[in-house]
């Protein structure tokens, strides 16, 4: 078709120019008074080549209304090259000798050598899809339905490389995406063994001497005088005290052993579509505070909530090979009471916490130990007095020794599967429960009717292809709902209290306190 337009114009122009010799050869001595021709004549020219236009006689002046579709340059007196540029149309006009003017709507035809370059590519990358273009001005319509987005977007990339693209293709509409389920094993068995031994001694007056010894490692007795007598206040009787009166001497001694086993298994399992992050939580939160910033000095506690218990959070994502690249972050936490804190008059628990971030690739069915630990601690404390702690044998009394041991051991196991939703007519697996509920009980939920009331339910696409823009929305992520009004945080002011004077000490009962 385009060799076609070049001949024509080329045929079009030499019978022009053939005529107007034989015109030039009829006319009279008067012809150079002749009047000016105003119907305008189709001419074309592909862009990137040229055509020759011959006149009968010399050529006074031409004009190309868009000089960038196209330009016309003076070979000879007689003769106008006209050149092609961009596609599009334009007018040419040409003055020649004797008052006469020929007009020209003059079309740029597009230079189809890319555009069938561009085809080949299309029907070699995307062979058995029905994607076509047409190429109008400097915008390229891609038109027709690709099998993805991904061949969607390689066409759109290809036909690109003409000028702008719009892309008015229609996508097959996919299946539906993958399902992961990630099986995740904690396991954590914590071991402790302590031992404990101390003495502390007390004096009311043996050898007309008042006081105690002890190394300090256990509270010991305190000594006080009431009137002509001596008592001591017991603040923690261990487990052995002893008291003579008659020699007025008290010993209070601490000998313990104890032993833990704390043991731990979860295995939660959690379900995600591929590319989509799923989390899971079986826990609680605790409430601890948090002091802000306030006038005079004074500061406001807000009370907040933190999470502990298992949690799991991933991301899957299957790739070319067939494998599933996963990013996890398994995490178990405890309340742990031993090193809180006490914040007026309320025990604030810490978190005792087993936490790995990691991204590992798996096939389906396979298993990594993605986090194991073995830990072993030994603390030992030994407080003695000087001197007395040292002597052979005897100085075991004079001395308090701590020993604590510790093993932990912790492993987490991952293994992701590829998964299907069960079938309408399988059964779903069920919990057994221990104890039967209570007889005449209702044992189903109230629910919306199935299908065998309610009629079929159309679980076929509505229709095959779906434009690309309309697919690529479909697919992104909801977005979160918004999070309704939280109430107020409780706070509390802290008020300066004024220091209750001292009271006196009640009149001791007669015959002293022991």
């Amino acid at each position: 078709m385009r060799d076609l337009r070049v001949v024509t114009g080329v045929l079009f122009a030499m019978a022009l120019a053939a005529s107007w010799r034989n015109a030039a050869a009829q006319a009279p001595a008067g012809a150079a008074e002749q009047q000016p021709a105003t119907e305008a004549r189709e001419l074309s020219v592909t862009a990137g080549k040229s055509v020759i236009l011959d006149s009968p006689v010399n050529i006074l002046r031409v004009a190309v209304a868009n000089g960038e579709l196209a330009e016309a340059i003076a070979a000879t007196p007689r003769e106008i090259v006209v050149n092609g540029k961009t596609p599009g149309e334009t007018t040419l006009i040409i003055w020649q000798q004797g008052g006469n003017r020929l007009l020209f709507d003059l079309t740029v035809l597009p230079n189809t050598t890319r555009q069938e370059a561009v085809r080949q590519q299309l029907a070699k990358e995307l062979a058995g899809q029905d994607i076509s273009f047409n190429v109008e001005g400097e915008t390229v319509f891609l038109r027709g339905t690709a099998k993805d987005l991904v061949s969607a977007e390689r066409a759109e990339r290809i036909a690109g490389t003409l000028g702008k693209t719009l892309n008015l293709l229609h996508v097959v509409v996919p299946p539906a995406e993958t399902q992961i389920l990630l099986k995740v094993r904690f396991a954590n068995v914590d071991r402790a063994a302590s031992t404990e031994l101390g003495a502390n001694f007390i004096s009311t007056g043996a050898l007309n001497t008042e006081g105690r010894l002890t190394t300090g490692a256990f509270s010991p007795p305190t000594v006080r005088a009431v009137g002509s007598d001596q008592k001591f206040t017991l603040t923690d009787a261990l487990n052995i005290f002893l008291f003579r009166p008659d020699l007025n001497l008290a010993a209070t001694i601490r000998a313990l052993q104890s032993k833990r086993l704390l043991e731990i298994l979860a295995e939660p399992n959690v379900l995600a579509i591929n590319g989509r992050p799923a989390s899971f939580l079986a826990g609680g939160e605790f409430p601890y505070p948090t002091l802000q910033g306030g006038g005079g000095g004074l500061g406001a506690v807000t009370i907040q909530f933190r999470e502990f218990g298992v949690r799991i959070n991933f991301l899957p994502k299957t790739t070319p090979r067939g494998t599933i690249r996963l990013q996890v972050t398994p995490e178990v936490s405890s309340l742990d009471y031993a090193n809180g804190l006490v914040f007026q008059g309320f025990t604030i628990p810490g978190l005792n916490t087993r936490r790995v971030q990691t991204e590992i690739e798996l096939e389906n069915g396979q298993s990594f130990a993605i986090a194991g630990l073995l830990d072993n601690r030994v603390t030992e404390n030994l407080s003695k007095i000087p001197g007395l702690g040292d002597i052979p044998l005897l100085g075991k009394l004079f001395r308090s020794r701590t020993l604590l041991k510790n093993n932990s051991e912790l492993l987490v196991l991952v293994t992701p599967e590829l998964v299907r939703p069960i079938p309408a007519e399988q059964a779903v697996p069920e919990m057994k429960m221990p104890v039967r509920f209570l007889e005449g009980a209702p044992q189903t939920a109230p629910r919306t009717p199935g299908v065998e009331v309610t009629g079929p339910v159309p679980v076929k696409p509505v229709r095959e292809t779906m434009p690309v823009e309309q697919l690529i929305e479909s697919q992104k992520p909801a977005a979160a709902p918004v999070a309704p009004a939280q109430a107020p945080q409780v706070q509390f002011a802290p008020v300066p209290v004024s220091p209750t004077p001292a009271q006196p000490a009640p009149a001791a009962p007669p015959g002293g306190e022991r």
